[in-house]
C-alpha cells in the first residue's frame, strides 16, 4: 500500500537514514565503545575526530568548512565575554542562511536539493550548539576557561548523534558527563542497546503503519474533504496528526538518545505523549526537553 507522501520531515530523514546516516551512527557507536573500553580518557577526542570525518563524508569539504567557520567565529566572539554579543553573532550567522546569493552558492555545491537541505538543517542545529557553548564561556570565571577551550567546542559541535537534527544538549551537561569516567560494562551496554533497538523498531513500525493507512497529511493538504467533514471528524484528524508527530519524534530523538546512553551520557527525556497533556505549557516543557532546558539555562 502506498504511503502518505505529504509529511516531508518523516520521508526526508527516513530516506537519509537508510542511505547513510544510520551507517554513520553505527560507526560512531563502534568508535565510542572501543574508546570506552581501551582509552576512556581520550573518548571525547576520538568522537570529535569521527564526527568531523562523518561531516566531511556526508556534507563534503565545503559543508564541513561552513560548520567549522561558524564554530570559529562563535568562539572568537565569545572571547569578549558579552552575552548580548554572543546572541547577536548567532542571529547574524543564522541569517546568512537566508541570503539569496549565499543560498544559490551553497546549492551549487551539491547535485540534489536533499543534500543542500541536509546542510541547511545541520547548520541551523549547530548554531544552537555554538550559542550554548559561547554563553557558557561568557558566564564562567577565567579559572574555568581550560574546560571551555576550542577543542572542547569542536568535540561538542561535532558530536555526531545530535549532529543533524538534535536533540539539543547544553554544553555544561555535555562536558561534565563526557569528562566523567565510569566503569565500562560490555554486558550492561549490550542490554541497553538491544532493548533500545526493540523499542525504536516498534515506534518506527507504528509510525509507518500510521503513514501508510491514515493519510492524515494528505487530507490536510486539500480543503475539500476538510470542508465536508463534521466537527468530530476534524477533531479526530487533529488528534491523529499530533499523535503521529509524537510517534515520529520518538524515533527521530530515540535513536540519538540511545547512542547518548551508550556513550555514558544522560540524554534529554523523550517526548511525553500528547494525549496526557492538558495544557500547552506542559506540552512546551515535556515534548522537546532539550530545547526547553536550553532556553531556561
Amino acid at each position: 500500500m502506498p504511503q502518505d507522501p505529504m509529511d516531508f520531515e518523516w520521508s526526508y530523514w527516513i530516506e537519509w537514514g537508510r542511505e547513510r546516516i544510520l551507517w554513520l551512527l553505527a560507526g560512531h557507536l563502534l568508535v565510542s565503545q572501543v574508546s570506552r573500553l581501551l582509552a576512556e580518557k581520550y573518548k571525547p577526542w576520538c568522537l570529535m575526530v569521527y564526527g568531523m570525518a562523518a561531516c566531511w563524508l556526508l556534507l563534503g569539504v565545503k559543508g564541513f568548512a561552513v560548520i567549522l567557520l561558524h564554530a570559529a567565529i562563535s568562539f572568537a566572539v565569545a572571547q569578549f565575554q558579552l552575552s548580548l554579543l554572543t546572541w547577536l553573532c548567532s542571529l547574524i550567522l543564522l541569517s546568512t542562511l537566508r541570503i539569496p546569493a549565499v543560498e544559490e552558492m551553497k546549492r551549487k555545491w551539491y547535485d540534489t536539493e536533499n543534500e543542500y537541505y541536509l546542510l541547511l538543517f545541520t547548520v541551523s542545529v549547530r548554531c544552537l550548539f555554538c550559542t550554548s557553548f559561547s554563553l557558557e564561556y561568557c558566564w564562567h570565571a577565567p579559572t574555568q576557561k581550560s574546560s571551555h577551550s576550542f577543542p572542547w567546542m569542536l568535540a561538542y559541535v561535532f558530536y555526531y548523534p545530535t549532529f543533524h537534527n538534535g536533540p539539543l544538549v547544553n554544553f555544561d551537561e555535555f562536558s561534565k558527563q563526557m569528562r566523567r569516567q565510569e566503569a565500562f560494562s560490555v554486558k550492561t551496554n549490550l542490554s541497553i542497546l538491544i532493548v533500545g533497538i526493540i523499542r525504536i523498531f516498534f515506534w518506527w513500525c507504528l509510525a509507518e503503519l500510521m503513514i501508510h493507512l491514515m493519510y492524515i497529511h494528505a487530507l490536510y493538504s486539500s480543503a475539500l474533504p476538510l470542508e465536508s467533514a463534521s466537527y468530530w471528524a476534524l477533531g479526530g484528524l487533529a488528534l491523529a496528526q499530533v499523535l503521529f508527530f509524537y510517534v515520529k519524534y520518538l524515533v527521530l530523538y530515540g535513536v540519538p538518545a540511545l547512542l547518548l546512553r551508550m556513550d555514558g551520557l544522560k540524554p534529554p527525556a523523550l517526548p511525553c505523549c500528547v494525549s496526557l497533556m492538558h495544557s500547552f505549557t506542559k506540552m512546551w516543557r515535556c515534548f522537546d526537553v532539550g530545547l526547553h532546558r536550553f532556553l531556561v539555562r
